[in-house]
């Protein structure tokens, strides 16, 4: 299966990949409002925070490519957001009574950025 950059995906189709990316982090929230909201622990707080750290495993990937078409500021500030966020979801791995707002937060004003 093959599957496409992020810069592949913008330069074909720019609205194509915001739209993917927005539904990715769309899950992503949905994942950490529930489980945030109904004080989940366990499975179901690692799977979500799981999702967010796999989302921005890929994202980083991404921006650190040299074929990445965006600026190098704003990728510079995208991945420092990045490892920020996977230092804070580690974070919340290790302390099952830690809140998930900050995550939510962040990752909240990332997805509103790309409409």
């Amino acid at each position: 299966m093959y599957r496409f950059s992020y810069s592949e995906i913008l330069e074909d189709a720019p609205e194509t990949g915001r739209e993917r990316e927005r539904a990715a982090f769309d899950r992503a929230l949905a994942l950490l409002n529930d489980v945030e909201a109904r004080g989940l622990a366990g499975a179901e707080r690692t799977a979500a925070v799981g999702f967010v750290q796999d989302l921005w495993n890929i994202l980083i990937a991404d921006l650190l490519a040299p074929e990445n078409a965006l600026p190098q500021a704003l990728r510079d500030d995208l991945v420092s957001i990045g490892a920020w966020t996977m230092r804070e979801a580690g974070e919340v791995l290790r302390s099952p009574d830690r809140s998930l707002a900050a995550l939510i937060e962040v990752n909240t004003s990332i997805r509103d950025g790309l409409r």
